[in-house]
């Protein structure tokens, strides 16, 4: 393990990696990308279930029992099951969360995406993000994938993070520039 990482996240990335591998090899990669995005989601929305599945006295049959519904009902495929009943078997179920981000994210860079944050000063539409998307995706020779949030606050332009490259082309980083500038005057 290294010195960086704590346990659980260098436990989740390993679990991750083993249920992409397993998809991957079975060629249920989108199918089984798209239950982790509908289990998360249910997870995310119900503090019922983070609640059962994040609390170690719960008995391992009972989260068995648990996972057999929420499979039944989302229609996980049987590589996807049997992957939620070994983390509860090895009770590693509380990472479920981590793990199914982490898978996520490895799907989306095996499809040569890359995640990037778009804020922008007026509501886009769908199609709006898409064609920047689209723009900015040729230039940089890369499949950006867009965090989009929209923040009235910026006064006009946008605001666009790529890792650690960042261009702010918003009136309020222009007026905080103009601010600092005056004050060094």
């Amino acid at each position: 393990m290294s010195a960086n990482k704590s346990f659980s996240t260098e436990t989740s990335e390993r679990y991750s990696r083993a249920l992409f591998e397993v998809a991957k090899e079975s060629s249920e990669l989108d199918k089984v990308e798209n239950e982790v995005k509908n289990l998360l989601s249910l997870y995310n929305s119900s503090r019922d279930i983070q609640n059962f599945l994040k609390n170690p006295t719960k008995s391992i049959n009972l989260q068995n029992q648990a996972l057999h519904i929420i499979s039944e009902k989302l229609g996980f495929s049987k590589n996807l099951k049997n992957f939620f009943l070994l983390l509860i078997k090895k009770r590693r179920i509380f990472f479920i969360e981590k793990i199914s981000e982490n898978f996520l994210k490895i799907c989306s860079k095996h499809r040569g995406e890359v995640k990037a944050h778009l804020i922008s000063s007026k509501e886009l539409s769908q199609s709006e993000i898409n064609e920047i998307s689209k723009e900015l995706s040729k230039s940089v020779g890369l499949t950006l994938k867009f965090d989009y949030q929209f923040d009235k606050g910026l006064i006009g332009g946008l605001r666009l993070q790529l890792g650690s490259f960042m261009i702010d082309t918003s009136i309020k980083n222009k007026l905080k520039k103009f601010e600092q500038a005056m004050l060094e005057n």
